[in-house]
């Protein structure tokens, strides 16, 4: 990845400005210029990512459900080697719903939290049974209603599995949306609908994805490659890690980096 010529400085807005009595921008921007900003950088993003996509396998609705609540506080590589035996043996909500309490630990008790997860798997396939005929709903309002799913695990399921809008928040997204100025907000759900009003819907999922990569490979937590970083232009955290183009790259991860 060669290295960014120097970056441009965001527009701030003059206080008392109308760009501050619109809504006072995270970074002082008018809200115009925070629109273009967010959807420019994710056009370089696309263009810096183009494979980004979700990393968790699967094949239908229920394997990607049952997968993103094995994701909670684990890596998508740990779940990874863990799924196929699972899904393998529970093919259907009803294999879910009468499972064996602790052979499905045994399975996943390597995700962590393995008992809080056999809890909620066990209750999804009932409540999937008893409300939805055994299928996984496909609207955000009754996804969010079942055992073990909430905002993000049903935004990753409506965007990847069905096709619809949503804005998956996990921690990398919601430290890139404040990092790249994007929102000041800390409370995820308040992060999907700050990134939701500035990016078009049809781009909602794949955002995710090109955060979430960008996260994992080049913006870290702790010490960002900003010198290898292909929105540093854009970026008002531009600096916070090295910017000399060869240390920077030492720092770039490969694709299966988590």
């Amino acid at each position: 990845m060669t290295a960014p010529a120097r970056r441009a400085t965001p527009v701030r807005a003059a206080e008392g400005s109308a760009a501050t009595a619109e809504g006072d921008t995270p970074t002082g921007e008018s809200r115009v210029a925070l629109v273009r900003r967010a959807r420019r950088t994710n056009r370089e993003l696309a263009r810096a990512y183009p494979d980004a996509h979700c990393e968790l396998d699967f094949t239908n609705p229920l394997e990607l459900l049952v997968a993103t609540i094995l994701s909670a506080q684990t890596t998508d590589v740990r779940v990874n080697m863990t799924t196929p035996l699972v899904f393998a043996k529970y093919r259907t909500a009803a294999d879910y719903a009468s499972a064996d309490r602790a052979e499905l630990e045994r399975m996943i008790v390597s995700t962590g939290f393995f008992r809080a997860k056999t809890n909620s798997l066990i209750r999804l396939g009932q409540e999937l049974c008893e409300r939805y005929a055994g299928e996984v709903p496909d609207s955000l309002d009754d996804l969010v209603t079942l055992p073990g799913v909430g905002r993000k695990t049903a935004n990753v399921v409506l965007a990847n599995a069905f096709g619809k809008p949503g804005i998956a928040v996990d921690t990398h997204v919601g430290r890139l949306a404040r990092r790249l100025g994007l929102t000041n907000e800390t409370d995820p759900v308040r992060v999907e609908h700050a990134l939701g009003a500035l990016i078009p819907r049809s781009e909602w999922g794949m955002l995710s994805h090109r955060l979430i990569f960008h996260g994992r490979r080049v913006c870290h937590s702790r010490k960002p490659a900003c010198g290898a970083c292909p929105v540093a232009r854009l970026c008002p955290s531009y600096g916070l890690g090295p910017t000399d183009a060869a240390e920077a790259s030492r720092l770039v991860k490969g694709p299966a980096a988590q």
